[in-house]
């Protein structure tokens, strides 16, 4: 069926709105998903083995799309390796794979925080092969961190928040602004500037948002209007409870009426909404919302090694966290730090505002790893769904 029949069968376009809306806010329409498919947000129930523990808990760790592209191995005693699974990948949205590794060093905060409360340090070598390509395509099996288990971990703080952690992928309460104090408190999670080369920053000034919200929603229209990109996402969509429960992934849907939709046959994954359609103008609507409500926004940066790829992500989650435990919600806008040549000015603007200096050039230049716009959110975000453990574990 064309896109053409389909729109006029929803309606004047009423259903492909709500399918490419939904879509576009890389989120559910509704806010239950099957039991199974979000168990691991219980924690290792009934498990036993340490390591296997503290996995469970490291793979509700935030990452790209959902993707969940982690591998460990457990094959050696007392220690874990930490590799990437190069099936979950994002070549078009994310070509040099900096955002998947920065998926990978907040599951490896996680890891050692989850260790930690089981009184085991964590020894942790990033790259003990030496570091990825700096191309996506050219990635080989070589391991992101090697840890190894050593007596004496102290239990972290933060560690109370892992389960309770969520992204929000909805429009902020613009009546409810985020003081400055919460956001001293929030940076302060961080990692001390001795330990790394990252910086962490952000403003709720609200001379300063206007310039923000205007850069996340000018990128997130590159996104939605490169055919690529956008493809990249559909494919990536899971419909209703089986398709959810099949690959427990990507970016569920599980609301009655998309689901409905789909049953009828009428979910279109084959090509992007067409400009100037319903669906197109619904999916630019979501994604304007989210921007224009943001009222403060998080970011970090420093230089582009893979190390500080990971590093960024290791900071990233500590961030999340402790918003979690302030109540106050943070929803990463990455559009316009993805590395596709659509975004090039984007690119630049995003460094120019937060960094007040061009794009990076080299890997040692001060980049923006993370962007993330902050506020509140009339109800709480539903966890997403997570693979089973033994799909991580090789042994």
């Amino acid at each position: 069926m064309n896109r053409r029949n389909f729109i006029r069968l929803a309606g004047g376009g009423t259903i492909a709105a709500a399918t490419a809306g939904s879509l576009a806010a890389c989120g559910a329409l509704g806010s239950h998903y099957p039991a199974e498919a979000v168990e691991a947000w219980n924690g290792p129930v009934g498990e036993t083995d340490l390591r296997r523990r503290a996995v469970a808990y490291a793979i509700t760790a935030p990452n790209p799309h959902n993707l969940q592209p982690w591998l460990v191995d457990l094959r050696e005693q007392g220690v874990i390796t930490l590799r990437t699974d190069r099936e979950r990948v994002l070549p078009r949205t994310d070509p040099l794979g900096r955002q998947i590794l920065i998926g990978h060093g907040a599951f490896l905060e996680l890891l050692v925080m989850a260790l930690a409360q089981q009184g085991v340090a964590s020894q942790v070598q990033l790259w003990p092969q030496g570091e990825l390509p700096m191309v996506l395509k050219d990635w080989d099996e070589r391991p992101v961190a090697r840890i190894t288990l050593q007596p004496g971990g102290q239990p972290d703080p933060l560690f109370a928040q892992v389960l309770l952690r969520r992204t929000p992928k909805t429009d902020f309460d613009t009546t409810r602004a985020v003081a400055p104090e919460l956001l001293t408190r929030l940076l302060a999670s961080a990692p001390a500037s001795g330990q790394t080369a990252l910086r962490v920053g952000g403003t709720v000034a609200a001379d300063q948002l206007p310039a923000l919200r205007t850069l996340c929603w000018e990128s997130a229209q590159v996104e939605l209007l490169t055919p690529s990109t956008m493809m990249e996402s559909i494919h990536l969509t899971r419909v209703g409870p089986a398709e959810i429960l099949q690959h427990r992934d990507g970016i569920s849907i599980n609301s009655p009426f998309v689901r409905a939709v789909a049953a009828l046959g009428l979910f279109d994954r084959t090509q992007p909404p067409a400009e100037g359609s319903a669906a197109y103008k619904s999916a630019m609507g979501r994604f304007e919302g989210h921007s224009r409500t943001a009222m403060g926004f998080v970011w970090i940066t420093g230089p582009n090694t893979r190390s500080d790829q990971v590093q960024a992500g290791r900071a990233y989650v500590r961030l999340q966290l402790q918003a979690t435990a302030l109540g106050v919600g943070m929803h990463p806008m990455s559009q316009a730090l993805q590395e596709f040549a659509e975004m090039a000015p984007h690119y630049e603007r995003v460094h120019q505002l937060v960094l007040g200096q061009p794009a990076p050039r080299t890997p040692r230049d001060a980049t923006v790893q993370m962007f993330c716009r902050m506020g509140y959110t009339p109800d709480p975000a539903p966890p997403t769904p997570r693979r089973a453990l033994a799909k991580f574990v090789r042994v």
